[in-house]
């Protein structure tokens, strides 16, 4: 039921679907700008105390996954 009506709108469907991707991407923008300085101050921010452990084993995983490539 659903393919017949896109065959048969496949212009008004096609169009909607540009629409909602340019909207997607506007909103993507957005939430990156508005991301920006707020991941900015996240890591300017000192580590909290006793969380080396953890941050070494994260740079650990990130070097790994780095040299998989």
């Amino acid at each position: 039921m659903a393919l017949a009506y896109i065959d048969t709108h496949r212009a008004e469907v096609e169009a909607e679907y540009q629409m909602v991707l340019k909207e997607t991407e506007e909103l993507r923008q957005d939430y990156e700008v508005q991301n920006r300085a707020l991941l900015a101050h996240i890591v300017a921010k000192p580590p909290r105390p006793g969380a080396e452990a953890i941050r070494a084993k994260l740079q650990a995983e990130r070097a790994r996954l780095d040299a998989l490539g």
